[in-house]
């Protein structure tokens, strides 16, 4: 048995790829606007784009503050050249900070973190509605399962088209594209403070949390999932209570059932034709 997600990048890009396509077709808009954070997630997500509907209909925001890693910046001017990107940039440091004030919000390190992405998403969407596009989110699968998002930042998008790609396909999907090598092989971080990354906070490599979530995807034991990957299984259990207790930023506002049909429970219509 092979914990270690495994898939077909042409296959998946083509699936992507229309995906992209359909549903934004199916929403009567022709272009989109993506947050552009430096990283591979977001770097992939706006090579598909431009790719499916052109440089014209694909906007990419870059939105750094005081915290944000310098060669992240350096990597979005390279990527902006390789691939000629439309790429508009708004430093949020004033934004937030006054926000911050205003607020008299707490200083705690999480809480403001939540802020600069929430900050982010009103932005996003601001342009959205001046340029009658769609938001496209970047968020993957690994970061999806355990919540390790913002509910209402860099989750509150139109469309997550690598919602079912797990991080370390993201990569393969990266090098396929020809995404720059330094963007494919920098640690993971959403800059949200100093010195932050990925793999720090979730104590644990994407490689090893991926191969736990196909375990808990298979639904294997957590018992065997430790003992097949011969790690420690207070990990397994780790990311799995991260996934039970992150269920509510996956879903729809919970509403009462009272009538025949009910938005999100029993009424759903097709998202996706053709």
């Amino acid at each position: 048995m092979n914990l270690t997600p495994s898939f077909n990048v042409d296959e998946t890009i083509t699936v992507l790829k229309l995906f992209m396509k359909t549903y934004v077709k199916n929403a009567k808009s022709t272009s989109v606007i993506l947050g552009l954070s430096g990283g591979v997630d977001s770097a992939v997500i706006a090579v598909l784009c431009q790719q499916v509907f052109g440089k014209k209909n694909t906007h990419c925001l870059f939105l750094p503050d005081e915290t944000t890693p310098e060669n992240d910046k350096g990597d979005v001017l390279v990527l902006k050249d390789q691939f000629d990107l439309t790429v508009e940039e708004h430093n949020i440091t004033s934004l937030v900070n006054t926000f911050v004030k205003i607020t008299k919000c707490s200083d705690e390190r999480l809480v403001q973190a939540n802020i600069k992405a929430r900050l982010r998403m009103v932005l996003l969407y601001e342009h959205a509605n001046k340029t009658h596009s769609l938001v496209c989110g970047t968020s993957n699968k690994s970061e999806l399962l355990i919540g390790y998002f913002t509910k209402y930042g860099d989750a509150g998008v139109d469309f997550m088209p690598l919602g079912d790609v797990y991080k370390t396909q993201v990569w393969e999907i990266a090098k396929r594209l020809d995404l720059p090598k330094s963007i494919i092989e920098k640690p993971p971080t959403a800059g949200l403070w100093k010195d932050q990354t990925d793999e720090k906070e979730l104590r644990m490599s994407y490689d090893v949390l991926d191969r736990i979530l196909v375990g808990l995807e298979r639904k294997m034991e957590v018992d065997a999932i430790a003992q097949f990957l011969d790690i420690a299984k207070k990990d397994v259990e780790r990311i799995h209570e991260m996934r039970i207790v992150s269920q509510h930023k996956r879903s729809m506002p919970l509403v009462p059932k009272v009538g025949l049909r009910t938005p999100g429970l029993d009424w759903r219509s097709p998202v996706q034709l053709g």
